[in-house]
Formats: structure tokens, sequence, C-alpha cells
């Protein structure tokens, strides 16, 4: 904390001598974490953003918020004493609360008007800092041209086609997906990472798939020896899988949650939520050591495995017992480095839970983490069989570098972790992460960091795949974005 000195009008000078009022001002604390040859710096949070939880897109459905997000760096630019520009949100397989719903997947285009603040906002401006608005819509549509799902894809598998590998596939014949991240390439077209695969798809500028990676066998979930997509959240009218979970691979809701390029262009970061299940990932308590993948992005369309590390989520106290932090998105610094957003669950706005205890964005150092690419764990060798790696590997290294929960910041922006749950308590998930350089000749590696939650569509004036709702539990959670000044060194390339 510092203190400024005020001193009163001038008719009160000679009365009052030397008089002086101190008046208490926050002042943020810059931290720095180092890792793979490069510092990082958190200079603090400067903006807050909200778009309404009952936003429609154009469609009329119900706008579904940050499962994954990538800045328009052509959009961008400064303006007077702020900036403008646009993003891509990408939310996730559409509003469920028991099994899933024929919601066409999609991708919407926000624009918005950044004004950072220098200290803290007045009590009127704290959360008008991002001024965002939906300005489109574009559907995600399969190689043929046909509506994408996000319905369970039970037991359907779409044979192998052309370059396309077997495909997840709803009882409606529909490729399913859940999508997860989202990157944008130069030429206007995107990757998205999903759950149900887990894979890496390629969409043209119009939203039609291109291309699809498979991960390796390890990842891919598999039943009773046979590939099985379902996540084991059917519809009424679907059938379950039998069993539940997949014996191997991705467990149910943890695909590739976090994926992005490099700065350089040429390699794609994807990261598993947490722990295969042959890892320790059939069970919360031992699902920590999850897989990043590393791929050669040469050829968008024949991404290339490259480099594959063991990545140790961060663990919290949970009421006295170890839980895992799965994570939620990440951000490539390089080959050998990237930023991770790990959280907890069930607490937040909208949710009987009020406080989140592990929400930070960490740094993950891969530079010294044995490198299992194309190796024996690749296939149905555990690397980490019940949550203990093995001894031949070596994790990477992951250091806490901002923590989304930290009360005392949050505050000068009118928000808080905790109670009262109310719609300034942070929501249960932040999802979403991209940069924007501040363009600042004095300081060429400051960039802004946007985080942005995953609203999971709750709201008290919903419609969607042609009819209304009510979220429960009058729950009306807005997408809300966090924007935090940090410097990034070697990102501009």
């Amino acid at each position: 904390m510092k203190f400024d000195c005020v001193t009163f009008g001038r008719g009160l000078k000679a009365a009052l001598a030397a008089s002086v009022v101190l008046i208490p001002v926050m002042a943020f604390a810059e931290t720095s974490v180092s890792g793979a040859g490069v510092t990082v710096t958190n200079k603090g949070l400067v903006a807050i953003g909200r778009i309404p939880a009952s936003q429609r897109d154009k469609f009329g459905e119900t706008f579904g918020s940050g499962s994954g997000m990538a800045i328009d760096p052509t959009a961008w630019k400064k303006d007077g004493a702020g900036y403008t520009g646009a993003l891509w949100l990408l939310p996730d397989r559409g509003y469920n609360v028991e099994g899933t719903t024929d919601y066409n997947d999609r991708l919407n285009r926000i624009e918005f008007r950044l004004t950072p603040a220098t200290g803290t906002p007045a009590a009127a401006d704290q959360q008008k800092g991002m001024e965002a608005k939906l300005a489109d819509t574009i559907l995600l549509l399969d190689d043929k041209g046909k509506s994408m799902t996000g319905l369970d894809p039970e037991s359907g598998v779409r044979a192998a086609a052309g370059k396309l590998p077997p495909l997840p596939e709803a009882r409606t014949g529909k490729v399913s997906l859940d999508p997860e991240a989202v990157v944008r390439l130069k030429d206007g077209s995107f990757l998205i990472s999903d759950e149900y695969g887990p894979y890496i798809y390629h969409f043209g500028a119009d939203g039609k798939m291109i291309s699809a990676t498979q991960p390796p066998k390890a990842l891919l979930p598999m039943r009773k020896g046979e590939l099985n997509f379902s996540s084991n959240n059917v519809d009424a009218g679907g059938k379950k899988p039998d069993p539940k979970d997949p014996d191997t691979g991705r467990q149910n809701n943890q695909g590739l949650e976090g994926m992005s390029i490099t700065p350089d262009g040429k390699f794609v970061v994807a990261l598993l939520q947490s722990a295969t299940r042959q890892d320790g990932g059939d069970s919360s308590a031992t699902r920590i050591n999850t897989r990043a993948l590393v791929y050669d992005a040469t050829d968008i369309d024949n991404l290339k495995l490259v480099h594959e590390y063991v990545v140790p989520l961060p663990t919290f106290d949970n009421k006295g017992k170890v839980a895992v932090a799965a994570q939620s998105e990440i951000l490539a610094l390089s080959d050998k480095a990237f930023l991770m957003l790990a959280r907890d669950s069930n607490n937040g706005q909208g949710l009987k839970g009020d406080t989140s205890v592990y929400r930070k964005i960490d740094l993950v150092d891969l530079s010294a983490a044995t490198d299992i690419a194309n190796s024996e764990f690749d296939g149905m060798k555990p690397v980490a069989p019940k949550g203990v790696v093995d001894s031949a590997v070596k994790v990477a290294a992951v250091t806490p570098f901002i923590d989304l929960n930290d009360n005392a910041e949050l505050g000068r922006f009118g928000l808080h972790n905790g109670a009262p749950n109310d719609k300034n308590n942070l929501s249960e998930k932040w999802e979403a992460m991209s940069i924007a350089p501040v363009l600042d000749a004095s300081a060429p590696d400051d960039y802004f960091l946007f985080v942005a939650n995953d609203n999971d569509f709750l709201t008290q004036d919903g419609f969607q795949v042609g009819a209304a709702y009510k979220a429960d539990g009058g729950a009306d959670v807005d997408t809300m974005f966090q924007v935090f000044r940090v410097t990034l060194p070697g990102m501009a390339k």
C-alpha cells in the first residue's frame, strides 16, 4: 500500500500551515516467474467486461460464451486512450442439464473497445473497461457441409473416409463435436479441439470442416477393445454406453480442453484436460498426470506429432483431501513453454458452492521433461499407472503465475470470489485465453491477456434447439472478460 499526499486548497494553507491528508491507494505488486528461459510478469488486472446472459445470436438462440477464444490480430488497433478489436469466442456443445441436445456447434465473433485502467476505476466504471458486443455467428459444418451437433455420439462412429479418420457420430447421422479451444490461423481459418475425439479439427473461414487430426492411441476412448466416443451424456432418447467410462484413453468430458499455436506458427500444442484412464484418470484423486502434445504445423491438414510430455496438474486442499485442478486452456509461449489455466469445480455464481479454492494461470516449462512422443507410452503402456509416473520419465515443471481468485485485485473492479453468491461473484468455469499487444514502444513485450468464462448458457431467458428454458436455481450468468497486462518476452514473432 502506498499513500498519496493531498493538500488542502489555497485558502486553507495559511491557517493549517503544512497540514496534509493521507489517502490510501491500493498499488498492485508486479509478480514474475521464470521457466524455459523466459520470465513472464503479471502487471495486474486492467479491465472487466460483460455480455448479458440473455444475449441471443443471429439464429435466435441463446449465446454461449467462452470455452475457447482467439483474438483477431487484423482488427486490433490503438484508438486514442484505448483500443478497438475483435475476437472469436467458442461456445461448447449447447445448454444441457441432463444429457446433450442437437445444438449446431458454432463460433461467435465479438467486437469490443478496451479502455485499460491505470489505477482503481470509479465505482460506476469498474466493469466498463471492456465494452463487448456480439457481432456475428458462423455455424460449424462437416466436410460435406452438413450441420454438426453437440449430441453425445453414444456408440456411433463414422467410418474413416478420404483423409478423415473415424469420427464421432450421433444417432442423427451428424458428426458430434464438443468444442473446447480455438486457434485463428493467418488465412482466417480455424483449428478447433474437442472432447469427444479427442481430435483437432481444421475449419475454413466459412465454418466448413477441412481436416481432422486423430491423437495417439493412448488418448483414444476405448471400450471393450473398440473405439467408442461416448461421454456418457446421452439425452432421454439415447442409449447409455457400456461401460459408462472408457477402459483406456481420455476420460469422459476430459478431452483436448487446451490448444494453442506457438508465436512463430511452427507448432500446435494441445493439452488433455486431465490424465488418461490408464494414467490414473479413472479416479479424481489420481488424475494428476496429463499429456501435452506438440505437433509440427508445417502442413496444417497433416499435423505431425513431434513431441509429447507429461504435465502434472496443480493440486489443492478440498475439505481435508487432496484434489486435482483440471486444466481449462493453454497459451503457447514456445514449443517448450505455455501458460495453463487450471481450476476447481462446482463453485461460483449460479452454483450452490460460492467460494473457489483454485483458479490460477500457471507457467508450464517443458524444457527438461522427457519426450515420450511415438514411444510405447503412446500405445497401451501407461506412463503413470494409478497416478504414479514411470521412473524413466521426468515431468514438466509447473509454477503458479496469476491467481484469478485474488480478492484484492477483484475488489478494485467490484468483483469477488466467495459469498455473497451474487452477480459479482466469479462464475465457476474460466476456460478461454488470448492475447493482444499493448503497442507500447517503451514496453514492446507487454500484452493484454484476455480471460473469459464459459457460462454454460445459464440464463432465465433461454432459447435453444426450438425450446425456451430457464436455468435451475435462478442462475443467470453473464459472459465475462477479465483483462490483465502482462510481459511475455519472445511473443512478437
